[in-house]
């Protein structure tokens, strides 16, 4: 029985019933279900199996650079210098354990959705009724669905009562969808197919009937998970260019080291003597405190961000964050309230306007831009009090927001009606309820009963076409009663729709004073039209603040949604995105459009056009790859199961933290505790400035390894002993990268942070003014401590002494280059002296350290380091103001002859 690939929807539920060999009213038998889980297995997803932790430790050894610190290692133990190759190995422990803490945990995205889709399913077989565990759920079986029940499989539906499901965890749609078990056409969209019951989705009202058409990995949610395990680990910017930064310098380090070992060789020194000079260029020449230190600034940042409600699962999401250049947003609650709103409203001909955004009843109804007097706008008052008692709602304050308790369509009505002034508390007393017809999809209204005062009232609410049938008379301005004018309503509805409202039409009647019962017939003629109510999920005031701050920034902002695309095209619109236009409008594709483009063309279209609609997963999932083969860095938001392979695609994966699925949590780099899309603009901002601090922080530790390495050479080039032995280099680069470097992480956020255009992802990491001060810094550094250890020899020091005044020297110039280092550009001055005081902490416990270094004897013995007096101080002290002078001369210069800011 091969059927997976069907396109179940197009086909009537009898020939479903036919190809699955099954019975809609007996099910399968029990001989059938055993047989068929043998052949499809349990309704489960597959898991991926994780790397072992083992694993996933000896991999942080699995880098060009420690290789080289290995062998470093190898050879001292061979020349049996035990300590300098403790000390060597150490570092390279201590290194790997923090990029362990630092790797995340493997992916629990798969596990998330396995459990979804494990819960309990009633099913006939054999002609009997029973609840099961759904992992025994095989094709043919005949599942029953109630409000609340997660549907356990994929089912053609073939008997539904007003069924309504919640299928915004799989397709984005904001509003239940209404079930229908008639066949759609085979390009129908997920979104679209009424007659399918899809895996994990939620029954919200009504019942239904449904034939099994797939189980496990074949559901559409099976599918969801295949794409998560396929999505590529996108390396970040920042990693990108450090491997191949890199696997640059490994090259170099290894042929400088191959040549110094010739030439020492060469000269007559010994061979332990020769490779004790290579372990020295290999050890001075690697950045050994980058790895922590880039991890320590990530985790600040991380903490930083916290505060901005961004929660960041994955470090080194904060550095993606600051090189983003394109964010992807859902719509639904992100970038909009997720609270219906009336904002328009036609009654008795007269248009009038609504204040106030979501359920909260704070608001005006205005007429002319003046708030309305009730008493004078009779049709507006009939209006208003027939959404307010046509409604099984409410609306509740809970901390200082108000919620819906209900539907969020009835819920917009009420808010609407109580900022006029007519309150339920008000109005239901007056108003008694005496029996209601129930909304049903077929008949697309409510109707209800009601007695006021010696009168016995209908009112009736619905879409315009259903309302439109039952009326012929309206209520005029005046609160007349007037034949209605069809063309008239028809046009302000379709006007309302252009804007993007979903629009309600609203009708009452007289009825007999000793009725009690309602029923159809009596809602079907005799209606007297009283008005229309648009309503929408408006934007977040905020969401507009953001966008603008983003695209302000460089930024493309791109909205991708399950809701339809004139809503999704009305409230980019209103958030100000700006895209490709058609006809003055923004332009807004849907799901059925791009399904013909090839990769070539959506790489286009993706990035132009601003709106994408009624979009499927793996359609998410091309846009997403679609930006990135356009070389752009793409942040995706989303909540649901249906956003999972697009999040984990994304180079930084953002889930919401309130209304987000454990399988968008789970496959997401980042989450938003307030589901606001200000809040990510918010992360941008700081993920830019520990991006900034980040590339200040490796601006100012290569010169060190450069002016390590040049001195080494030195030596060799003037055939004089070592002025740094390789534990004293691992000395300075561990204890500076942590005392002196980490404080950059403290630097504020430089002006006009979000006025820049994001970091090209093909920029490198250090631009030509950059390694030009690199080279300027490594040559101050190397000229500084070869000369002093020259001259300290030159008046009678010991080897240890000259070499503890050559470190000495690395570790003051290093100091006063922290400095400069504050602002790539400008001065100590123009930031202000005292905005980072950790720069003074950092500087003076490393002061103290070194102290420690120079006068304890345990230190001596580790370090080969030795006392040295106040004079040798001195000129270390007068180096290091040299070298502060110099570089500032340097920006100065370099600011006045370019213009670009960018560096």
């Amino acid at each position: 029985m091969e059927h997976e690939q069907q396109h179940w929807h197009t086909h009537s539920y009898k020939q479903v019933a036919e190809a699955l060999q099954t019975n809609t009213d007996q099910g399968l038998s029990p001989d059938e279900v055993q047989a068929r889980l043998q052949q499809y297995g349990e309704n489960r997803i597959t898991t991926k199996k994780s790397q072992s932790s083992i694993v996933r430790f000896l991999l942080q050894f699995h880098q060009p650079l420690i290789y080289i610190l290995l062998g470093a290692t190898a050879l001292t133990l061979l020349l049996e210098e035990y300590t300098d190759a403790a000390v060597i190995f150490a570092v390279v422990l201590i290194n790997s354990i923090i990029g362990y803490v630092q790797e995340t945990k493997a992916l629990k995205a798969i596990d998330a959705l396995s459990k979804s889709m494990n819960t309990r399913a009633t099913v006939i077989r054999d002609g009997r009724q029973s609840e099961i565990n759904s992992l025994g759920l095989v094709p043919g079986d005949v599942v029953l669905l109630q409000p609340g029940d997660k549907i356990p499989a994929d089912l053609r539906l073939f008997a539904v009562k007003n069924l309504q499901v919640d299928e915004s965890a799989l397709t984005g749609e904001s509003v239940a969808t209404e079930k229908s078990p008639e066949t759609t056409a085979g390009d129908t969209l997920l979104g679209d197919r009424l007659n399918m019951g899809f895996a994990t989705t939620v029954v919200t009202y009504g019942t239904g009937k449904g034939l099994v058409v797939a189980t496990g990995d074949r559901t559409e949610v099976g599918k969801i998970n295949q794409s998560i395990a396929s999505a590529e680990e996108l390396d970040t910017p920042l990693t990108l260019k450090i491997k191949k930064f890199s696997h640059t310098l490994l090259w170099v380090i290894l042929s400088l080291s191959l040549l110094i070992l010739a030439l020492a060789y060469l000269r007559g020194e010994s061979l332990a003597d020769a490779f004790m000079v290579a372990v020295a260029l290999m050890v001075g020449a690697i950045p050994e405190g980058l790895p922590a230190a880039v991890t320590i600034m990530l985790a600040i940042g991380v903490a930083q961000m916290a505060k901005r409600r961004a929660i960041i699962r994955k470090l080194v999401a904060v550095e993606t964050l600051g090189s983003a250049n394109v964010i992807c947003s859902d719509k639904t609650g992100t970038l909009t309230e997720n609270q219906m709103t009336v904002q328009k409203i036609l009654a008795g001909g007269e248009s009038f306007e609504l204040t106030g955004i979501g359920y909260n009843p704070e608001g005006k109804v205005l007429f002319k831009g003046q708030a309305v007097d009730l008493s004078e706008k009779p049709a507006l008052q009939q209006l208003l009090t027939a959404g307010l008692l046509c409604s099984n709602s409410r609306i509740v304050e809970d901390g200082g927001r108000w919620t819906a308790e209900g539907d969020p369509t009835e819920a917009a009505l009420i808010s609407a009606a109580e900022k006029a002034g007519i309150t339920r508390q008000q109005i239901d007393p007056q108003y008694p309820r005496l029996d209601e017809v129930p909304f049903q999809s077929e008949n697309q209204y409510m109707g209800s009963l009601h007695r006021h005062e010696e009168q016995t009232l209908v009112f009736l609410k619905g879409s315009v076409e259903a309302v439109l049938r039952c009326t012929d008379r309206a209520l005029d301005k005046t609160g007349e009663i007037v034949p209605l004018d069809f063309s008239a309503v028809q046009q302000a509805a379709d006007e309302l729709a252009a804007a993007g409202l979903r629009v309600l039409a609203f009708a009452f009647k007289t009825s007999d004073p000793d009725q009690r019962q309602l029923d159809q017939k009596d809602l079907s003629e005799g209606m007297v039209f009283t008005g229309l109510q648009g309503m929408i999920d408006p934007p977040r005031k905020e969401a507009v603040d953001a966008v603008s701050l983003c695209q302000q920034a460089g930024i493309q902002v791109k909205m991708i949604t399950g809701d339809h695309a004139l809503t999704a095209a009305n409230i980019a619109e209103q958030l100000g995105i700006r895209g490709q236009t058609e006809n003055g409008r923004l332009l807004a594709l849907t799901g059925l459009e791009l399904q013909g483009f090839s990769d070539e063309q959506l790489q286009e279209v993706a990035g132009a056009v601003a709106v994408f609609a009624r979009v499927s997963p793996d359609q998410k999932l091309r846009l997403v790859k679609a930006l990135q083969a356009s070389g752009k860095v793409v942040a995706m938001t989303g909540d649901g199961v249906n956003d999972g392979p697009a999040l984990k695609q994304a180079n930084i994966g953002i889930a919401m933290g309130i209304t987000g699925t454990e399988v968008a949590k789970d496959a997401s780099d980042m989450l938003l505790t307030d589901d606001n899309f200000a809040s990510i603009e918010a992360a941008v901002e700081e993920g830019r400035g520990v991006l900034d601090n980040l590339t200040k922080f490796i601006v100012w530790t290569l010169p060190t390894n450069l002016g390590e390495a040049l001195v080494i050479l030195a030596s060799i080039a003037f055939t004089t002993q070592l002025p740094l032995a390789p534990v004293q280099i691992l000395w300075i680069n561990m204890t500076t990268a942590v005392l002196l470097g980490l404080m950059l992480t403290f630097e504020p956020k430089e002006k006009g942070i979000m006025d820049r255009p994001p970091v090209p992802s093909d920029k490198p990491i250090l631009t030509f003014p950059l390694i030009m001060r690199t080279l300027l810094v490594g040559t101050l550094l190397m000229l500084a401590s070869f000369l002093l250890f020259r001259y300290e020899l030159s008046l009678g020091a010991s080897l240890a002494e000259a070499q503890t005044v050559a470190s000495t020297v690395f570790i003051v110039l290093e100091g006063f280059y922290l400095f400069n280092c504050r602002s790539l550009r400008r001065s100590v001055r123009e930031i202000g002296w005292f905005s980072n005081k950790w720069v003074y902490v950092g500087a003076f416990t490393m002061l103290l350290l070194q102290l420690v270094f120079i006068h304890a004897p345990l230190m001596n013995t580790l370090f080969h380091s030795a006392p040295i007096g106040l004079d040798s101080w001195i000129r270390v002290l007068g180096a290091g103001v040299g070298l502060f002078v110099l570089v500032s001369l340097e920006k100065t210069i370099r600011r006045k002859y370019t213009e670009s800011e960018d560096f």
